[in-house]
């Protein structure tokens, strides 16, 4: 398990940050809008499939997270919300062969040298269409696969205490902690790759209660409930 994983209940760690502005640097409402471009224009999206692009690749949140999340821990506490989304999306581009190192390097320090400099202009309307359509339709995660749920409402489940890996949908600090099922949510529901750690596959998602004293002790208000909702493959039968 990772400490970026594991982060609720921690005592010690630097006060939050409480920046009310959604970005705080020019930079940043860029790098948010080529990772939505890159959602928009994912290959596994059928609407893509007329749209001129020259991205072919596989993107969404969930490898967002991966990025920032396989981090080394002192790294990821170390750098700014948008700074992990600017190196793990330039990464990306890297290791998936759209731009070199040294491109990369040679057009940041052309930037840098003339912060005035214009940037590129122009695009497709077609994919400016796309784009726009996916942010209006989203996408969806539930499927059509039928999967009888092991858990109902009232059981008592324990979360699985899965191996750490890049990118987990698990909250570290529910791990090995019991809770009740107090819904069972209608259909199944896949994730977008198998992350390695019982997620991917079609399963259903179940909102589980749980005492904040078993969590956190007293450190919690008295009769206080957390409620998550958490994929099936995180779940198991108390022993």
């Amino acid at each position: 398990m990772k400490l970026q994983h594991y982060i609720g209940g921690i005592e010690g760690l630097e006060p939050s940050s409480f920046e009310k502005k959604v970005f705080v640097q020019p930079w940043e409402e860029r790098i948010f809008g080529i990772h939505v471009a890159m959602m928009g224009l994912s290959n596994h999206l059928e609407a893509v499939e007329s749209v001129p692009t020259k991205f072919s690749s596989f993107w969404t949140w969930g490898h967002l997270r991966q990025g920032a999340e396989g981090m080394n821990p002192f790294d990821y506490f170390k750098y700014r919300y948008y700074e992990k989304w600017l190196g793990g999306i330039s990464g990306f581009f890297v290791e998936s062969g759209y731009v070199t190192e040294e491109e990369l390097s040679t057009k940041t320090a052309a930037y840098l040298g003339n912060l005035d400099a214009p940037l590129p202009s122009g695009g497709e309307t077609a994919i400016d269409e796309q784009i726009i359509e996916y942010l209006r339709v989203g996408d969806s995660p539930a499927c059509d696969v039928e999967a009888q749920p092991k858990f109902k409402v009232g059981d008592t489940v324990t979360v699985r205490n899965p191996p750490p890996v890049d990118h987990c949908k698990l909250p570290g600090y529910l791990r090995t902690k019991k809770g009740i099922v107090d819904e069972v949510y209608e259909g199944t529901y896949n994730y977008y790759f198998p992350t390695g750690d019982g997620v991917g596959d079609p399963m259903p998602i179940y909102n589980v209660v749980f005492d904040s004293h078993d969590i956190w002790k007293d450190i919690t208000e008295p009769n206080t409930k957390i409620y998550v909702q958490i994929f099936e493959g995180y779940l198991e039968d108390p022993e």
